[in-house]
């Protein structure tokens, strides 16, 4: 599996994944935001700016007295707990990171992405069934978490190794088992190859303290992307005009950017998902939406725009990965998916 990005770009941590195989550690997407609401407060910014200072210096040890002495004050910023849980990984504490983000699951049961780090802690140990139902588990809290399910596949993966490895050793004249095993093999070896030149974690934190990892590359199409320029502005201003939209708090402008068959998360009807976004949005003070690194890939009447989401209102700040899935009705571009850390 790849490293995907991270919440914040400014900070660019440097972590990285020590699993026995490239699991991909994610940090708190800005759906994290909306979920938790009002419930978390955005602590100081300078609190994340130095803790990931600190780590990027190597610094562990301070960084995770910093970030103790933020959660003495603050002890419910997800976060920050997050983090810690972050720093705990990199320097060789697996036991305490497994602890940390694990009561952040019992905290927060609705948030997906620590039940990922569980999972990729677990792999790490070679204990794949609890990584399989780590990430079962975060795909159950969201459906469309992209990067769950592929280190899901890759767990199951690494099962099936086993389970071939045992059966080989029952019965190695079987014929039909080697080279299954050999296909798995050579698909790890390939993946770790190319995950091993990005295999970096990174931190969250509001905008004033970021951070990230290299972004996750696009899937590969199964058909050639159609570059015609002209079609390619017209998805760049789509999203445009939809982060505009969420920008002014234009309800009517905000909701027309999805199209009719757009899917809400969590198995929502489109009117409570709907209900759900005005309740979210439109008592808000201010909001503002950025835009940057917008990549599109155009295949006939489809497309994909990936970008980094800078997302901030009254009192949170969050940035990170997101990818819009498009289809074109006429001469306009809708968004039928949309999720956040791919």
């Amino acid at each position: 599996m790849k490293t995907p990005s991270f919440l914040q770009a400014q900070f660019r941590s440097g972590t990285r994944a020590k699993v026995a195989q490239p699991l991909r550690l994610m940090a708190l997407a800005v759906a994290l935001s909306a979920a938790l609401g009002a419930s978390v407060a955005v602590a100081q910014s300078d609190d994340y700016a130095e803790v990931n200072r600190l780590m990027r210096a190597g610094q562990f040890t301070e960084a995770l007295t910093k970030a103790d002495q933020h959660l003495a004050n603050k002890p419910r910023d997800a976060q920050m707990r997050f983090l810690k849980g972050v720093i705990q990984t990199e320097s060789g504490k697996p036991t305490d990171a497994i602890a940390t983000f694990t009561k952040l699951t019992e905290d927060y049961p609705e948030l997906p992405e620590p039940y990922n780090n569980l999972a990729v802690l677990y792999a790490g140990q070679s204990q794949f069934d609890k990584a399989r139902a780590a990430l079962e588990m975060a795909i159950r809290t969201n459906p469309s978490y992209a990067t769950a399910h592929e280190n899901l596949g890759d767990v199951y993966a690494k099962l099936a190794s086993q389970a071939y490895s045992k059966a080989l050793q029952l019965d190695s004249g079987n014929t039909g088992v080697a080279p299954k095993l050999s296909l798995i093999r050579s698909l790890f070896s390939a993946d770790t190859k190319g995950a091993r030149a990005a295999a970096t974690a990174a931190v969250t934190a509001p905008v004033t303290a970021p951070a990230a990892t290299a972004a996750k590359p696009a899937p590969a199409p199964t058909a050639a992307p159609v570059a015609m320029g002209s079609e390619k502005s017209d998805v760049e201003a789509a999203v445009q005009a939809w982060a505009k939209a969420w920008s002014s708090k234009n309800m009517q402008d905000y909701l027309a950017a999805y199209a009719p068959n757009f899917a809400p998360p969590k198995g929502q009807s489109r009117s409570a998902w709907e209900a759900d976004r005005r309740a979210r949005i439109v008592p808000r003070t201010r909001i503002d939406v950025g835009i940057s690194d917008l990549s599109v890939t155009v295949q006939g009447e489809r497309a994909t725009a990936q970008f980094q989401q800078a997302y901030s209102s009254d009192n949170i700040n969050v940035s990170g990965r997101k990818s819009l899935d498009m289809i074109k009705k006429g001469d306009r571009w809708l968004i039928v998916r949309e999720s956040t850390g791919s």
